[in-house]
């Protein structure tokens, strides 16, 4: 019924910069927040950074001043701005939504597949 789909990744070298899109298609009545969270090889997966329905955002210490996230309501897409690439921002990073689906009032989490950076000299 859902489907997220990010895109942007790529391979940069360290002080680069990437935007990152996601998304969101389907039978979607609203989507109430979303947010981009990353798993590097060999870690668990962390949270990132996330805009609330009312535009407010938070960041992961490590990458605040350095990404940006932002949202189009109208298009369902979040986006990952991402400035001063370090190596240990090498990860898949994958957003998540909270959607309420038009067949039914309760909201849930959906996770899209992910889009690879890799940073490296």
């Amino acid at each position: 019924q859902v489907q997220l789909v990010e895109s942007g990744g790529d391979l940069v070298q360290p002080g680069g910069s990437l935007r990152l899109s996601c998304s969101a298609s389907g039978s979607i009545f609203h989507i109430y927040g979303m947010a981009w969270y990353r798993q590097a090889p060999g870690k668990e997966r962390e949270w990132v950074a996330d805009i609330t329905n009312g535009g407010n955002t938070n960041y992961l210490d490590s990458v605040k001043g350095r990404f940006t996230i932002s949202r189009d309501f109208a298009k369902n897409t979040v986006y990952l701005q991402m400035n001063s690439l370090k190596l240990e921002d090498t990860a898949v990073y994958t957003c998540r939504a909270d959607i309420a689906l038009k067949s039914h009032a309760i909201h849930d989490y959906y996770w899209g597949l992910g889009t690879q950076v890799i940073v490296s000299s």
